[in-house]
């Protein structure tokens, strides 16, 4: 199964990235995904269930552990296994 994860995290300041939104950008640079956007308003991620699901886990802690008041998230199925089973 494919997931893709779309997030931000808040408070927000236009001035310069605050220091959860910068841990969320680097915890989904770093994790095994195939397809990173990191934008100003909103981020997405795709992979594999486990990788996505993994990811999510540490967004969430490192996140607020770096300040995050809130964390707004939505992850939908965007496909299923190589098994032969097609895309959905």
């Amino acid at each position: 199964m494919r997931l893709r994860v779309e997030f931000t995290t808040e408070p927000f300041d236009l001035d310069e990235a605050p220091a959860h939104a910068v841990v969320a950008r680097e915890v989904v640079e770093a994790a095994e995904l195939d397809a990173v956007d990191v934008g100003p308003f909103g981020n997405t991620a795709e992979g594999g269930a486990d990788q996505v699901l993994t990811a999510v886990d540490a967004l969430l802690r490192r996140s607020l552990e770096a300040g995050a008041t809130r964390i707004s998230l939505q992850v939908n199925v965007v496909g299923v296994g190589a098994e032969g089973e097609g895309e959905r």
